[in-house]
């Protein structure tokens, strides 16, 4: 007894409290990498994670559980997409004849180009338009006018879905308008990213007063597991279903370069008219399906044909951790394989898998003019050195690589000879492939891609060619930072 008593001591207790926490830390790690190994991950991104658990067990743990937990298969995502498969399949019936005659007239416009439409015509992806208008609209300066004309414009309904939508001077004059055309018996649906978005209330509320339906996008404070991952990266506006926005720019006076900002923000939207609108309005009907489990009517004039002739060939392609594939992904893919002479892409966060990371390098070496241009002062330190690493690849393999010098270039465009470009909301990172939300326009047409060129043309007039010699001639300290951040470029 006394030994049992000697042993229950106050120093041995302590002594057994630490072997207990030790076992029960253990015993967690010892679950965290079970479950990495058993969700079957890319066995690259899985080794970065079970890499910073080892080294940096808190940070690991930490980062893994907000970021790292793979919710794809689910029930919330995997119901959406689901019924979203089923939506889709409705907007399809006896439409797909048609398209392929579509089809044919499209291949001999851009040749090789129209397999991108029969990618996303296979997977049910987009159903290829024909009459459309498309304006390209730079930075807020020419946005912000555009929406809030065509919103005051509305005679039946406005839908609005929105990574970032600011309390500011930009947010606060399109509630106005909202307000306005709420009292004018508009209807309006509104959707916001919980996570992109702050202090949301100031406009929910008062639009809810009006009577709109406003809905956040998987609400971060009722996520039991408080993920950070899966949002809805989307920029959409539809207007009475013959009008419709989207592109890179968030609804944020800083998009706005008037002076009162201390960085110049460089972005490219596009406004939309015609026979896409249909296709942009099927995206906002299936975020507010899953938002709102509620719908609206499948017809006129949700749902309407252009009222004009013009013709400009538009796809949309969209993506999330609902989809079956990474469409936007394979898409960007498909578009530098059909490339013949030229391509020329700008994106804020070039942070590429081994997908893209050959596919660029093996268009370079086949002799085409491949062109990348990315910030050079970003805004996170560790993404901006975290796509620095992937330079020197891009530099080896012919890639001309330019920094825009004159603000943070936020425009997500791509440029394939002279006759495609895709605009969207797509980053070049596994984030914008696999976990977020995100929408893109697929434009066949000469006119839209000269406009595209003409705007890469001045911003490499504010840019710098990065040669080999001055990436090589780097300070050592700066390529090792590099080199870090690149490690842990698979669980960005």
């Amino acid at each position: 007894m006394f030994t049992i008593l000697h042993l229950l001591s106050e120093t041995n207790w302590h002594l057994v409290i630490k072997l207990i926490s030790y076992f029960l830390v253990l015993l967690t790690f010892a679950g965290v990498v079970g479950t990495i190994l058993l969700e079957n991950r890319n066995p690259i991104k899985a080794m970065a994670y079970i890499l910073l658990l080892v080294f940096l067990p808190l940070l690991g743990l930490i980062v893994y559980y907000y970021l790292g937990r793979d919710l794809r298969k689910r029930k919330r995502f995997t119901l959406k997409g689901s019924r979203d498969e089923t939506l889709m399949l409705r907007y399809w019936e006896n439409k797909r004849p048609q398209i392929e005659r579509m089809q044919v007239e499209l291949r001999h416009l851009v040749a090789s180009k129209q397999e991108i439409s029969s990618m996303l015509l296979n997977t049910r992806n987009s159903l290829l338009t024909k009459h459309n208008r498309v304006k390209v609209l730079l930075n807020g300066e020419q946005k912000f006018p555009a929406v809030l004309d065509a919103l005051r414009k509305a005679q039946h309904h406005i839908h609005i879905e929105y990574y970032i939508f600011a309390v500011d001077s930009v947010g606060l004059a399109v509630l106005e308008v909202l307000i306005e055309r709420l009292q004018a018996g508009v209807e309006v649906r509104f959707i916001y990213d919980d996570m992109g978005c702050d202090h949301m209330s100031k406009i929910a509320k008062p639009l809810e007063q009006y009577g709109a339906e406003v809905y956040a996008f998987a609400p971060v404070l009722l996520d039991f597991y408080l993920n950070a991952n899966y949002r809805n990266h989307r920029k959409i506006i539809v207007i009475d279903g013959q009008v419709g926005f989207t592109g890179g720019i968030n609804m944020d006076e800083r998009y706005i370069n008037n002076g009162r900002n201390e960085v110049f923000w460089r972005d490219t939207h596009l406004q939309l008219e015609g026979d896409v609108i249909n296709q942009l309005q099927l995206q906002f009907m299936m975020s507010y399906r899953y938002c709102s489990k509620k719908t609206f009517p499948f017809a006129y004039p949700y749902f309407q044909r252009a009222s004009f002739e013009d013709e400009c060939f538009v796809d949309i392609v969209s993506s999330g951790p609902d989809s079956p594939w990474p469409m936007a992904m394979q898409t960007i893919l498909m578009a530098i394989n059909v490339a013949r002479r030229r391509i020329r892409i700008s994106n804020p966060y070039f942070i590429p898998n081994e997908q893209l990371l050959t596919a660029l390098q093996m268009a370079a070496q086949a002799g085409k003019d491949v062109e990348l241009l990315i910030p050079k002062r970003g805004d996170s330190f560790f993404v901006q050195h975290a796509a620095q690493s992937f330079i020197k690849p891009m530099l080896d393999a012919g890639v001309k690589v330019y920094f825009y010098e004159k603000g943070f270039i936020h425009a997500k465009t791509m440029i394939i000879d002279d006759n495609l470009a895709i605009v969207g909301t797509v980053n070049l990172d596994n984030r914008s492939f696999y976990l977020n939300f995100e929408i893109a326009v697929i434009l066949y047409d000469r006119s839209v891609v000269r406009d595209l060129d003409k705007a890469f043309e001045n911003d490499l007039e504010d840019a710098t060619l990065i040669t080999r010699r001055s990436w090589r001639n780097r300070s050592l300290g700066e390529k090792f930072i590099d080199a870090v951040c690149r490690l842990l470029t698979p669980l960005l």
